[in-house]
Formats: structure tokens, C-alpha cells, sequence
């Protein structure tokens, strides 16, 4: 562990800003401020409340937890942090984290998991190595909790060198007999996914099957999506069926998901045979739903039914008009687009400049002037296009 931590850390980042290890002070557990303070809210609002409200409170009750003697115990300072970092407040659980360094406050393993996840949800992930050193050499073994946001920080960076340093790091929890979870484990599926290793993605999964770790939705969702991106629909699909089979039922990101492959794959019947699916269990489609189809069936050359598609639709959004606009005009129904175009100006949706680039190739295309055309013209448009130079 600590060579691959050395050559890791190394590689990503020298980090020497981490304050030097110092003597630590006796504390004796205690119920002091942080306790009473605690109490006093627990009648009205819990901790996370209140420091959502003002976290300038975190900072003011700190300071009265660093006057009270003796200090209270590590476990109440964890609590605060912890609170802070659900608020995602990152920045002053770090401040706050030195100040309790530089007064010789000692860290406990919870401590640092908290710390570590703080500097992994920040990208800092050669900081948390460098925490993780330290755990170390002070004797603390990382369980799961540690080691899992290790992970995770290197899947955020959304790069192949870290996804293989984080299936390196998950290698070596399991040689030291700690058991990555389902989390850990969808974390690094999905990293591979996004970096285009799916036949690593698929191996993590058939691993997690052998040491009895049932993958989630997130795992499913991340290969399904990952077969897709590689054009390779059918198995998407399979796996797709494999996770109903198995009692992990799809969400609408699942089915966007897969409605989308087969869209891609010029299979939109398919992608429509999912979408009733999705109203048969009861998932309400999204706008993402009803786009992918529209797009799927102008991309198939069936304006019919794309436009029949988006007659069931509550809320389209600018993107779904633009997903018209330009079926139609790739379609030779640049008429309907222009008048479903100044429906638009009259209306109060706030049209972007996709809509106008949409709708000015589409006029080009088909032979459409637009010196003498008043469609640009209107009083209504908010921002005028302009003019070209001679």
C-alpha cells in the first residue's frame, strides 16, 4: 500500500502543504459546548438545519468548541465536520481541519475519512493520498469508507490514467481483506464506461457478481450506456433484461438510455416498444424521452410519427423545438418549419441561436432567399440577426 501510495502520489502531484505531524494533546471526552449546543437546537432544528441556514454558525461554534476546557471529544469535531460536508461546504471543513491540527487536536479514523472524501469531492485527490500517508504513519488502517472515497476521487477525474489507479487501489483493498462495496464498485464501472473501457467495465462487473456484491442500478445504468456508446445495442439490451431478471428495476435514465442506443441504431420501432414499456410500469418519460424519439424518427426519415410523438408531450422545451425545426428541414418540410418558427417568436419561448442557425441552413438548403424574406424581420424576435457582409 504504501509504495503504490508513494508512486501514485508522486505521479499525480508533489503536495507539501499539509500541515507537519505535531505531538498530540490528551483529550478527555466531553460534553461540553458542542453538546449542550446541540441539545439546545434538537428542540427546534437539528445541526445540518441550522448550518444550512448560516454556516458562519459552523465557524462560530468551533471557535467556542476550541475555548471550552477541555476540549470536547474528537467525536463531537467529526460531527461538525460531517455536517459541513453534506452542506458541501469543503472549503471550511479544510480551514477548520488545520486550526484543529495547529492546536495538536488529534484526528481519529473518522476524522480522516471525512477529510479524505472532503479533498476527493474537491478533485484534491493527491492531497487525500497525502492524508492517507499520514493515516499511516500515525497507525490507523483505512477501512472501506477511506479507501472507497479514494476511489471515487479518482473516477470524478474522468480519465484513464486514474481509473487505472483507482482499479489499483480497489485491488489492494481486497488483498487487505476490505471489501469494496457496490458504490466503490459503480464508481469504477462507470469511470471505465466514460473513458471507453467497457470490457474492463464488464470484467469489475462480472467481479462483483463472484464476491457476491449485487450490482445496482448505477452499475447497470453505466454498462448499458458504455455497450451503447460502442454501437453495441443488443447487448446493451441483454444486459438490460439481465437487470429485471435480477430484481434491479430500471428508472427513466435506464430507458433514456437504451431508447437513445436504439435511436443511434437507426432501431427507433425498438426504442418505441421501451417507451410503452416505461408508461406500463408507471414511469412518467422525461423531456430527454420524448427528444431522443423525435430526433430517432426524423432521423429515419418518419416526420408522421415524430410529429405524433410530439403531440403526447406536456412541456417541450427549446431543445425539442430545435429537434423539429431541424427534422423538418432535413426532411423537405421547410414550410412547416418556418411556421412553426414564427409560432415561436409570437410565443414566450426564449429562442437561442441554435434555433436561428437551425432555421437559416434549412432556408439555404432548400433554395430559400433571405435578403427579401420577412421571416427575420419580425418586431416580436428579441435580438436581430446580423447583417452579412457583401
Amino acid at each position: 500500500m504504501q509504495r503504490w501510495l508513494a508512486t501514485t502520489a508522486k505521479r499525480l502531484l508533489h503536495c507539501s502543504n499539509l500541515p507537519q505531524k505535531a505531538k498530540p494533546r490528551t483529550h478527555l471526552p466531553s460534553s461540553s459546548f458542542y453538546h449542550r449546543w446541540a441539545r439546545a437546537s434538537s428542540s427546534a432544528i437539528n445541526l445540518r438545519e441550522r448550518l444550512s441556514r448560516n454556516p458562519n454558525d459552523a465557524i462560530e461554534l468551533f471557535n467556542k468548541m476550541v475555548k471550552s476546557r477541555p476540549y470536547p471529544s474528537i467525536i463531537s469535531f467529526t460531527k461538525l465536520l460531517t455536517s459541513l460536508v453534506k452542506l458541501k461546504r469543503y472549503d471550511v471543513v479544510i480551514s477548520l481541519s488545520k486550526k484543529m491540527e495547529t492546536l495538536r487536536i488529534r484526528n481519529d479514523l473518522y476524522t480522516f475519512n471525512v477529510l479524505i472524501n472532503c479533498f476527493c469531492s474537491c478533485y484534491q485527490v493527491s492531497l487525500a493520498l497525502s492524508l492517507l500517508g499520514k493515516m499511516l504513519k500515525l497507525g490507523f488502517e483505512p477501512d472501506k469508507v477511506t479507501l472507497g472515497s479514494l476511489v471515487n476521487g479518482f473516477c470524478l477525474r474522468n480519465r484513464v490514467s486514474e481509473a487505472v489507479d483507482a482499479a489499483g487501489l480497489m485491488s489492494d483493498m481486497i488483498k487487505r481483506e476490505i471489501s469494496p462495496n457496490v458504490i466503490t464498485y459503480s464508481a469504477l464501472v462507470d469511470a471505465f464506461v466514460k473513458n471507453g473501457k467497457v470490457l474492463e467495465a464488464k470484467e469489475l462487473y462480472e467481479e462483483m457478481i463472484r464476491m457476491s456484491i449485487y450490482p445496482d442500478i448505477v452499475t447497470y445504468s453505466s454498462l448499458i450506456n458504455g455497450l451503447c456508446m460502442q454501437d453495441r445495442v443488443d447487448e446493451a439490451s441483454e444486459m438490460f433484461d439481465l437487470m429485471v431478471s435480477r430484481g434491479c428495476f430500471p428508472d427513466v435514465v435506464s430507458y433514456n438510455t437504451l431508447i437513445n442506443g436504439f435511436c443511434k441504431a437507426k432501431r427507433v420501432e425498438d426504442g418505441m416498444r421501451l417507451f410503452r414499456e416505461m408508461s406500463e410500469r408507471g414511469l412518467v418519460s422525461s423531456t430527454v424521452t420524448y427528444n431522443t424519439l423525435i430526433q430517432g424518427f426524423f432521423e429515419a426519415g418518419d416526420v408522421d410519427m415524430a410529429q405524433e410523438v410530439f403531440s403526447q408531450m406536456d412541456s417541450p422545451d427549446i431543445w425539442t423545438y430545435n429537434i423539429l425545426l431541424g427534422g423538418l428541414c432535413d426532411n423537405g418540410e421547410v414550410e412547416k418549419a418556418l411556421v412553426m418558427f414564427e409560432d415561436l417568436q409570437k410565443s414566450e419561448m426564449e429562442l437561442d441561436i441554435v434555433t436561428y442557425t437551425t432555421v437559416i441552413n434549412g432556408m439555404c438548403k432548400a433554395g430559400f432567399g433571405l435578403a427579401n424574406s420577412s421571416t427575420f424581420s419580425s418586431d416580436g424576435i428579441t435580438g436581430t440577426l446580423p447583417s452579412t457582409p457583401n
